[in-house]
């Protein structure tokens, strides 16, 4: 008979240089490298990268060679579960997907399956802009994470205070609406999960009075300030060519200066019956497609969605305001069942274009297959090409001018 050792004595405590190289190689190796170059290793723990992200970065001294991202430390099986799952409960697995704009991402999956059944023109008006009023608050939110942060990690902690503050304001709103902070489960396909709160028209507005202020106070403390403007400024210059090779969408896009949006350009929702404006980045602080760039348009779409959300608000106190016959759930449907076929849709999430691939047997509510077009992939993969040349130290400023989420990357 035997027995079992003590778990102190079966735990291999000794460093061991091939377990690193086992769990995740390197692309790069030491006999590959030239004179006065040298591997380093950033992440995936460090929290300047933005997530569990880890970055294989080449050096000579102080100069970036090469950045070779590696991914993968939080798989989610997004994919998986959407293809095990009814379309209707996959939405919670939606929400993980970019965590900080669970909303918008809800939006796009909707749609997405709605079009597919073919009742996207039955949606209620009322319903729709109540969806278009949480996406655009969610993006606010999201927004004032990354110019948060990223004022954090060159050296600016005011902002982040304030833009905490502010977006507590939207989460105890979204809170309100749904039950949930940030993984709301709201947007349903066919509707709402509910409508929203009585009064709550009334405080949005009274948000969307206090928040524009705060934007004037965000933009002379921080984005207009000299110190910032010097620090992003020629730093991490994305070509608009280069970007669009990538497949880069959103702020990231638009700060290279091609004014492309995609509620203006596949016009989805109630989007065409609002008025907005695309923000674009024009080399104010040095060259067009710079990390200044990339954090004033997100500044200025702060300012566009308090447009979109105020003409959201007109109209559901005026034309499509609250009735008692109203039922956000009436077009939800019980079983989902769209044709056989592939569809793809696509809509503006916080950080880019969020698109869903499906396809479908036609008999079953369970799609045969399922594929997430990650913004924050695609922008991530231009890291290498803005990287090169320049200095270690204006890396963590790149990274954060991205505005990547990990969970969306990896899905």
């Amino acid at each position: 008979m035997t027995t079992e050792q003590p778990l102190t004595s079966r735990i291999q405590y000794e460093y061991s240089p091939g377990h690193f190289r086992a769990s995740e190689p390197n692309v790069y190796e030491s006999e590959q490298l030239a004179e006065g170059q040298m591997i380093l290793n950033m992440g995936p723990q460090h929290p300047s990268t933005h997530g569990v992200l880890r970055l294989e970065i080449i050096t000579s001294g102080e100069i970036v060679q090469d950045v070779v991202p590696h991914i993968g430390y939080l798989h989610r099986c997004f994919e998986a579960h959407t293809q095990r799952l009814p379309f209707n409960q996959s939405i919670p697995f939606v929400d993980r997907l970019d965590y900080l704009a669970a909303m918008n991402g809800e939006h796009v999956w909707a749609m997405a399956v709605e079009q597919m059944l073919g009742i996207e023109n039955d949606i209620p008006k009322r319903t729709e802009y109540i969806r278009v009023l949480v996406a655009e608050l969610n993006r606010i939110a999201a927004h004032f994470l990354a110019i948060g942060t990223y004022g954090l990690d060159i050296g600016a902690f005011t902002p982040f205070l304030w833009l905490m503050r502010d977006r507590e304001h939207i989460q105890r709103m979204l809170e309100w609406v749904s039950g949930a902070r940030m993984l709301y489960n709201y947007i349903w396909i066919g509707g709402l999960f509910y409508d929203l709160p009585v009064g709550f028209e009334e405080r949005c507005r009274e948000f969307v009075t206090y928040l524009k202020p705060k934007l004037v106070e965000l933009q002379e403390v921080l984005i207009d300030n000299e110190i910032f403007r010097k620090r992003t400024g020629n730093v991490g210059v994305l070509p608009l060519a280069v970007a669009i090779d990538y497949g880069c969408t959103g702020p990231v896009l638009r700060g290279s200066g091609l004014r492309y949006d995609l509620r203006r350009v596949d016009a989805y929702s109630v989007y065409p019956e609002l008025d907005f404006d695309i923000p674009i980045g024009t080399g104010q602080a040095g060259a067009v497609g710079d990390c200044w760039d990339r954090n004033y348009v997100r500044v200025r779409e702060c300012w566009e969605s308090l447009r979109i959300i105020d003409q959201c608000l007109d109209r559901l106190t005026t034309d499509y305001k609250r009735t008692p016959d109203y039922n956000p759930q009436a077009l939800v449907p019980k079983k989902i069942r769209p044709k056989a076929g592939d569809y793809y849709f696509r809509g503006e999430s916080a950080k880019g274009e969020l698109g869903f691939f499906f396809r479908t047997d036609g008999r079953s509510d369970i799609p045969v297959r399922v594929h997430c077009r990650s913004c924050s992939f695609h922008n991530l993969s231009v890291i290498s090409e803005i990287s090169r040349g320049g200095m270690l130290a204006d890396l963590v400023a790149v990274i954060g001018s991205l505005d990547l989420v990990m969970g969306e990357v990896d899905r």
